[in-house]
């Protein structure tokens, strides 16, 4: 689980916004995924985890490479 800090509590807040982004990010992620995710970072990287077949590791670095390339 990953703390909490002011970007997740940012795109938690504007997720209907953030969404788009996501999608194009990671294509493979369906519109119930992320209805599920509701900008919970864990949830996400676990759906990144079973759409890309990738460790929760390289889930978690690739988050933290988007989410730091983000404009808000």
């Amino acid at each position: 689980m990953q703390t909490k800090s002011p970007v997740w509590d940012k795109i938690a807040g504007g997720w209907t916004q953030f969404r788009g982004e996501v999608r194009k990010q990671w294509g493979k992620l369906t519109d119930d995924d992320l209805e599920q995710i509701k900008g919970q970072r864990d949830i996400l990287a676990g759906k990144i985890q079973q759409a890309y077949g990738v460790a929760k590791e390289e889930a978690n670095r690739q988050i933290d490479e988007w989410t730091g390339n983000l404009k808000y």
